[in-house]
């Protein structure tokens, strides 16, 4: 079975939602081992998950649409009952599980274009091999609260993106879950945009869509980029049409 260990205490995580917590006075490091099937056929793969989420830290960009990708962490944080309370490489992170699967959740501190300060290192303290890195972000490309999971992709442009890839060797091959906030309307400022925070009708698109977000985060931790992530990408791209 899962056995995975936290220095400098160590406690298992089995059947139990509930991380076993010390005051952190130091990283934890997770040491992972075993793999079982599951009834329904799903092989799970019990190698670690880091699951980061982009944004820019501070009150003053809480609520914006460039910090979804915060809120999706913090949505995870709080269904899955890990608790971000460690800052370590320039990031706040909470370590814990999805199942039996060992996760670190992530929000780089060192602001948005800075952020492949923090999953680098984090990357190499956990040993998470780059198929186990999801990239959580804001994507203009889509339409306001719609969600796409990928295994891999560019930067589209996205300087946070772009920061992560310079710090994993310019690697792309790392899954990405994009939460879409839509185009600037007309001629407005991009950056303006950004900073800016969603309408009534925008922020219960969003609210709805970090719901969803968090299933499909279970689904990508415990099945992979399978089947239902497929019907899930469809699902989204057409969920606001009207027939």
């Amino acid at each position: 079975m899962l056995h995975a260990v936290y220095a400098p205490k160590s406690c298992s995580i089995s059947h139990s939602r509930i991380p076993c917590y010390q005051k952190p006075l130091a990283p934890a490091r997770l040491r992972v081992s075993a793999s079982l099937p599951e009834p329904n056929g799903v092989k799970v793969e019990f190698t670690p998950w880091l699951i980061v989420g982009l944004g820019n830290p501070g009150n003053k960009y809480h609520g914006t649409r460039h910090n979804v990708g915060f809120e999706m962490i913090d949505r995870v944080s709080h269904e899955e009952g890990i608790v971000l309370n460690t800052i370590q490489s320039k990031a706040l992170i909470g370590i814990g599980s999805i199942g039996e699967v060992p996760v670190v959740l992530a929000k780089p501190q060192a602001y948005m274009n800075f952020s492949g300060e923090s999953v680098g290192p984090l990357a190499a303290y956990y040993q998470v091999p780059l198929r186990h890195i999801l990239l959580v972000y804001d994507e203009m490309s889509l339409p306001n609260g719609i969600l796409r999971l990928q295994p891999k992709g560019g930067h589209g442009h996205h300087n946070g993106v772009k920061s992560v890839m310079e710090h994993l060797n310019g690697r792309r091959d790392f899954p990405r879950f994009c939460i879409g906030i839509g185009n600037p309307p007309g001629t407005m400022d991009m950056k303006a945009y950004l900073l800016q925070k969603f309408s009534d009708t925008e922020r219960k698109q969003v609210e709805a869509a970090l719901d969803q977000g968090v299933a499909a985060v279970r689904t990508v931790v415990l099945e992979g980029f399978g089947s239902r992530i497929s019907r899930f990408n469809i699902g989204q791209k057409y969920k606001y049409h009207k027939v």
